[in-house]
């Protein structure tokens, strides 16, 4: 049976994702990372049985949301298959994010395929190791990380390739999409940077610099048998839809995974939503797709239990297992403010495409500390 769609009315009780940090212990020294990842787990990470109970929380959710295991290193985390079994016993569909290190192997990917993971995402920050590997501070984090797309190739596990753009990559956006092309992957999120953790140490690029960005994105959309998407970047869909094409639409030659968490997830949030308020900023190009970010559509808990609207929103809402997470979704006064752009702030507020965009609440958040404020890297008139 086909997912009912993913509707404005979810948005108040329901997150489309959910990102369960299992534990900030990495063997890499990424420069953007938001964790500030360590070699060993924090004293306070979540035993095994209270993650279990976390996960059985995820559960009560009227609409069982897809969970991302994420870290520091999931992989680094001892329970992590048993936790992506219980998951899956659950019924929730999950995915799996592991650093590109000598744990992610072959067999690795082999359990978390067995144990209920359908999709596996991947950092690639460049499109050699001379870029690569400098971000991601491990020499032969480049070569591993085409290891594990080889390795998910072969398990037929679909890959959602994650890379980030500051002034480092930001001219090299063809390139790597252009290495990307033959590595059978489902799907390419282009993050942009929040400077959050290790993140402040890095230069962000400039709005009109998103704008050459993003029509390189939409180009790459057109041509590529990939998906394309934005992390953090919101108003790439205000800029596709300027363009008069979806944000959401997939190339009719990318290779099926009818099975994927991350295909689940696109299935369920539909191309144009027909209950957003007004046609696209106006533009004639149809209503706008439903716009899900930090806090409205995505949750996120650490390591401790420490629930978030978002990874890169370091806003404290509660804390599992003394608060549930449906509970705080679906109640938490931060949560109730993101998940209503009408009451943004500045320019946000304003904008005819707050509804499909809103911009990112979690830049705002860094940069003014007020996580209703307008999107500081974004030009566009309101």
């Amino acid at each position: 049976m086909r997912p009912q769609p993913y509707t404005q009315e979810d948005f108040s009780v329901n997150p489309l994702m959910f990102y369960y940090e299992v534990t900030q212990a990495c063997d890499l020294v990424c420069k953007h990372c938001r964790a500030s990842a360590q070699e060993n787990a924090a004293p306070d990470e979540l035993s095994t049985e209270t993650a279990l109970a976390l996960l059985e929380d995820v559960a009560r959710f009227p609409r069982k949301p897809t969970i991302c295991f994420t870290g520091g290193d999931p992989l680094k985390r001892a329970d992590l298959f048993d936790l992506i079994r219980h998951a899956t016993e659950l019924g929730i569909g999950s995915a799996l994010t592991p650093s590109a290190t000598p744990l992610a192997t072959f067999d690795a990917f082999k359990k978390a395929k067995e144990a209920g993971v359908s999709a596996i995402g991947i950092s690639i920050d460049g499109p050699n190791p001379e870029v690569h590997d400098a971000f991601r501070g491990f020499d032969g984090s480049f070569n591993k990380a085409l290891d594990m797309l080889r390795y998910a190739r072969d398990l037929e596990l679909p890959v959602q390739v994650n890379t980030s753009i500051t002034r480092r990559n930001a001219a090299l956006v063809d390139e790597i999409a252009d290495m990307l092309e033959d590595k059978g992957i489902m799907m390419w999120s282009v993050f942009f940077l929040v400077p959050v953790g290790r993140g402040v140490e890095e230069i962000r690029i400039t709005p009109p610099e998103y704008r050459e960005v993003f029509a390189k994105l939409y180009r790459h959309s057109q041509t590529k048998p990939y998906s394309v998407r934005t992390t953090e970047a919101p108003h790439y869909r205000r800029f596709v839809m300027e363009q008069g094409g979806s944000p959401t639409a997939a190339p009719k030659n990318r290779p099926s995974f009818p099975n994927s968490a991350f295909a689940a997830a696109m299935k369920t949030q539909p191309t144009e939503n027909k209950d957003a308020d007004k046609p696209a900023g106006g533009h004639g190009h149809g209503r706008a797709p439903l716009g899900v970010t930090d806090g409205r559509g995505i949750m996120f808990v650490g390591h401790n239990g420490e629930i978030f609207p978002a990874g890169f929103l370091p806003v404290v809402c509660g804390r599992f297992p003394n608060d549930s997470v449906v509970d705080v979704y679906q109640n938490h006064p931060t949560f109730k403010a993101l998940q209503n752009p009408d009451n943004y702030h500045g320019r946000c507020g304003k904008c005819s495409f707050r509804h499909s965009c809103g911009g990112s609440r979690s830049r705002a958040y860094a940069l003014t500390g007020d996580f209703l404020a307008e999107e500081p890297d974004c030009d566009f008139d309101v």
